[in-house]
């Protein structure tokens, strides 16, 4: 299965909810809706969104963080093929808001921070995007932080070591099973 594929599937499982779905619905490249001209993410672009996803999810003793599986391509991605022009604004926009607030609250740009201010930064970008979102109207663009949180979560439990090392995998499951024990710590499935 390609990574196309395994998208266009979490998509469906999830309803729809991941902002820009209808796109992977679609099958990416809206053509009904402009996208912007000129987007072109750079190698810096990429390694400034890896160590926001690396932020995220760090690596643990159990499993390698978004950085290993390069989140940070699979964003610039996913917003240059599969988001309208207008999330395209919100989303580039955004990685120049996350800069300016690092700037604002430790006197530094977010790659030069220690990784307890990154943390503490994205803590206070994601309480922002929660009350953002709770007198939100459906036709009020999305906060650009909700957007960057839900690529690197797709990006990296659809990517091969999120799927193998963070989830339980079973490349063929067999038959099913409805009721299987679950003991605490236990990893979530991936199929």
């Amino acid at each position: 299965m390609n990574r196309r594929d395994a998208l266009s599937r979490v998509a469906l499982i999830l309803g729809g909810t991941v902002i820009g779905a209808n796109i992977f619905l679609e099958g990416c490249k809206p053509a009904d809706k402009r996208v912007m001209t000129g987007l072109d993410f750079q190698p810096e672009d990429v390694a400034y969104l890896d160590e926001i996803a690396d932020t995220i999810l760090p690596t643990t003793a159990s499993s390698p963080g978004a950085k290993a599986a390069a989140v940070g391509t699979f964003m610039t991605v996913m917003v240059k093929d599969c988001y309208d022009e207008a999330d395209q604004k919100i989303f580039t926009g955004g990685m120049q808001k996350l800069q300016d607030a690092c700037k604002k609250k430790n006197d530094n740009y977010f790659m030069e921070c220690t990784p307890q201010q990154r943390h503490d930064l994205l803590v206070e970008l994601d309480n922002e995007q929660k009350e953002f979102n709770k007198d939100k109207k459906k036709e009020d663009p999305q906060h650009y932080f909700r957007m960057i949180k839900e690529l690197t979560l797709l990006g990296y439990f659809t990517s091969e070591i999120g799927a193998t090392k963070a989830l339980r995998y079973v490349e063929s499951p067999g038959r099913f099973e409805a009721c299987i024990p679950y003991k605490k710590g236990d990893k979530a499935w991936a199929l």
